[in-house]
């Protein structure tokens, strides 16, 4: 078999994410638009695909950031490659035309996060066999992407998947609807009400949130397209919750969620949830993510709330096999690790302090 490997412009944009719709591992955050939302946050995106006979048969796409001060570049590929992980002279192809890259640019190192269960062992080694390494970070959510998911079929038909879903999470569904919570699309115009009900949700649970600019650039870039949905809840006639979610092909990803702290007791995050996953379905969808769950919790880590949540809906709690670097620069990769830690801690810290002098 004759394989042909070539990096492409955006001439071929559409074709490139034609291919990932159809691919069982293709994933949004590998689309042409995901490399443009990044580009404007200081990445630069590079697409990758693979040919036989003129038909693709893989991408990917790798963001490249500089490392601040020093200015020497690393790779990463969300979610990537989208491949056919069996398949290792395809694989192979794909690695040496990255390392290619990787010597012209000076790159230290690709990440890698794909889209594969730790249940498959055997991939941990074969990726071991090409040079990877475990990156594993060990904290929050456990990576850049997380590690820890529940995802759900959701080919069955609508009453077997209520069915299917843990009685709370039912009842709190329907008194939703009985209460009167009203679930529609949102528009370009709701974006402003979903941001502050967003902040509320970040302020109770204390977490960072991203600026409003790019809520702006994730809803223009994938919702006109088809790649992103707005859902917005609302009660008498107030926006009480929203969230966004990213769909390709015949997979749905529930990505951010934002919820008021007033009227929480009508539970519209339940049936938001169901409204998404109907979404997918009419869409043609099989599979709905609901994202990241903190991995070997408890109840007394304070997100066993969101585990319990997600739980309920009767989706399959997934590990993936996390992230792998593949080193290009050896010396230079062993001074990222110990300083790069040392440099997030530090800017994390200087966040919480800027945030602790706003709320006097």
């Amino acid at each position: 078999m004759t394989y042909i490997a070539r990096w492409i412009d955006k001439s071929e944009h559409t074709r490139f994410n034609e291919f990932l719709a159809k691919h069982p591992k293709g994933h949004v955050l590998q689309t042409w638009e995901w490399g443009e939302i990044k580009s404007r946050t200081g990445w630069q995106p590079w697409r990758l695909i693979v040919e036989n006979n003129h038909e693709i048969v893989a991408a990917i796409s790798i963001l490249e950031r500089k490392i601040p001060v020093v200015g020497i570049p690393i790779f990463y590929a969300s979610r990537g490659p989208v491949v056919d992980w069996k398949n290792a002279e395809l694989f192979d192809l794909v690695l040496a035309e990255i390392k290619k890259l990787a010597k012209k640019r000076g790159a230290i190192f690709l990440k890698v996060d794909p889209d594969l269960p730790s249940s498959e062992k055997e991939l941990e080694q074969y990726l071991i066999s090409r040079g990877f390494k475990s990156a594993e970070s060990g904290k929050g959510f456990e990576g850049v992407q997380p590690k820890y998911v529940f995802r759900l079929d959701i080919s069955p038909d609508e009453q077997t998947l209520l069915n299917n879903m843990q009685q709370k999470t039912r009842y709190n569904i329907r008194l939703a609807q009985k209460k009167g919570v009203q679930i529609r699309k949102g528009t370009r115009e709701d974006l402003p009400d979903f941001y502050r009900v967003l902040k509320e949700t970040t302020e109770r649970d204390r977490f960072l949130v991203r600026a409003y600019s790019y809520f702006e650039d994730l809803y223009d870039s994938l919702v006109p397209v088809g790649l992103g949905e707005l859902f917005i809840a609302e009660y008498e006639g107030n926006i009480i919750s929203g969230t966004l979610a990213f769909v390709i092909g015949n997979k749905a990803w529930y990505i951010y969620g934002a919820s008021s702290n007033a009227h929480r007791n009508v539970m519209p995050n339940y049936l938001i949830q169901w409204e998404m996953i109907r979404w997918a379905k009419s869409l043609g969808c099989t599979l709905y993510d609901f994202r990241g769950v903190p991995g070997h919790l408890t109840e007394e880590n304070p997100l066993y709330g969101l585990y319990r949540f997600k739980k309920g809906f009767n989706g399959e709690y997934t590990e993936f096999i996390g992230e792998w670097d593949l080193v290009y620069r050896p010396i230079t990769y062993f001074l990222w690790n110990h300083l790069e830690p040392l440099y997030s801690d530090v800017l994390k810290g200087v966040i919480a302090k800027l945030r602790r002098v706003r709320r006097r």
